[in-house]
């Protein structure tokens, strides 16, 4: 077999570790079971010059299917769940519907932009900060045309719920953690680029350092000179600006990095969390790229246990190594993969229950969604739908002139919030009317009250009352 000879040339000149001895007469097999059938679909790839990381890619994908007892032919594409209670399929799988009551009802049918468009809500969870999920991600593959969008929600992004602070990733300790906080969480990002992911996959933030420990490390430029200790999460960040290779405890010092130490020799460049989303974006091309080397193929034990112990997901095994074999064969590369922020403008918003608590005037700043530059990239990227979506059709929250809150579907779940507030915060300023205003500034992440579970709060001016 012409195609088999010319696999064991390109495994002898690419790979040169005795471990892999086993792998080689386990693909030996593969072929006597399948023929050229199944070569032929990855033969070109390992050929084209142009395409290394993709025969990376396909090498891992082949290995990977048969240690686990399966082959290419097995390989199963995803079944979209029946997300829509009106139209019953007994063939399809059944999701729990989540009651959205008088809110908007996100989109979760109708012709899809091609015939094999798939979308994922990645949510990380940091179980050493409290099971905070600060990291949330919505992606789109579309696996006809080979083209996919990932786009980061950053944390403070002001959402349309009844209680007062509203960012979002206050959601999922307010009903509790677990599944039903998930579940919540996955309704207000619904809401917000109106329809419902296809799937989800749930991350514990700590499997970063354990991903990149299985594979030996990643390379990657650190942009900053790392310098933030916070005693009461046991937090310690001490990176040295430049190109290097980091081991797992080094990658998760940088991606949780936002701000230096307020008396830190190296200054205090205060990215924020659009600058700690853009490292992390880049560290996850970065090890992308790592992952997608030859020479982890004797890593795949060492991922999968990774996988199994920090992911949950409702994708089945045979589903994600479908979406591997289809980006094999279809050339994906990460020039074919779109990495964006949710194009979004800061605002204040002057905050009821913790003025209250602490007799005085307290604002919060937010992230809101620029609304039809949101809208253009849902309609033009993130939906897998053909028919276009409407501003309505998004759960958009806006500050007005007055300080009221404002949503695009013209319905705000908290009424008090829908009035205007009894003292004015310039909502792009955070300037007091008719106050003298202290010195204000982000607080630590630890810091009180408790709701806030992450963001900056600023405290300004007097006691107002308890409205």
């Amino acid at each position: 077999m012409k195609g088999k000879r010319e696999a064991d040339n390109n495994f002898n000149s690419n790979f040169k570790s005795e471990k892999l001895d086993e792998l080689r007469s386990r693909v030996d097999a593969a072929f006597d079971e399948h023929g050229d059938e199944a070569w032929e679909q990855i033969k070109g790839i390992f050929t084209h010059p142009k395409r290394l990381l993709v025969a990376a890619l396909a090498a891992v994908l082949l290995v990977g299917v048969i240690t686990v007892g399966g082959y290419l032919l097995k390989i199963r594409a995803p079944e979209l769940p029946n997300k829509d209670n009106t139209q019953k399929d007994p063939n399809r799988p059944q999701v729990d519907e989540i009651d959205y009551g008088d809110g908007v009802r996100p989109r979760v049918s109708g012709e899809r932009k091609s015939k094999d468009f798939y979308t994922v809500l990645v949510l990380g969870r940091d179980t050493g900060g409290g099971g905070n999920t600060d990291t949330m991600l919505l992606a789109s593959y579309d696996v006809t045309n080979q083209k996919a969008t990932v786009m980061s929600i950053p944390r403070d992004t002001m959402v349309n719920v009844p209680w007062d602070v509203k960012k979002i990733n206050s959601v999922y300790n307010y009903y509790g953690g677990g599944d039903k906080g998930i579940k919540a969480l996955y309704k207000e990002i619904s809401q917000l680029v109106g329809f419902e992911p296809d799937y989800q996959v749930v991350v514990e933030w700590e499997a970063v350092g354990a991903i990149v420990e299985a594979i030996g490390g990643v390379y990657f430029d650190v942009p900053y000179n790392m310098d933030y200790h916070d005693r009461y999460q046991d937090l310690v960040i001490e990176q040295e600006k430049g190109y290097r290779k980091l081991n797992g405890d080094d990658a998760m010092q940088v991606i949780r990095w936002r701000k230096n130490d307020s008396k830190s020799p190296y200054g205090n460049p205060q990215i924020g969390d659009s600058g700690r989303m853009q490292i992390q974006q880049d560290f996850l091309k970065a090890v992308i790229k790592q992952l997608l080397q030859l020479e982890n193929v004797p890593n795949l034990g060492k991922l999968a246990e990774v996988f199994r112990e920090n992911v949950e997901t409702d994708l089945s095994f045979e589903n994600i190594l479908w979406f591997g074999k289809r980006a094999v064969i279809g050339g994906l590369s990460l020039e074919d993969v779109s990495f964006m922020t949710m194009p979004w403008t800061g605002v204040y918003v002057y905050s009821r229950t913790l003025s209250a608590e602490y007799g005085r005037t307290m604002k919060l700043d937010y992230v809101v969604p620029q609304a039809n530059a949101l809208l253009d990239l849902v309609n033009d990227s993130l939906s897998p739908f053909t028919e276009k979506f409407t501003l309505r059709d998004l759960d958009i929250m806006s500050v007005n002139a007055d300080g009221s809150l404002a949503s695009s579907t013209g319905r705000v779940e908290d009424s008090k919030a829908a009035a205007a507030p009894p003292v004015f915060v310039d909502p792009y300023t955070g300037r007091i009317a008719n106050s003298s205003e202290s010195t204000g500034g982000e607080t630590e992440e630890n810091d009180p009250p408790a709701e806030v579970t992450s963001g900056s709060l600023t405290v300004i001016g007097e006691a107002t009352g308890n409205e």
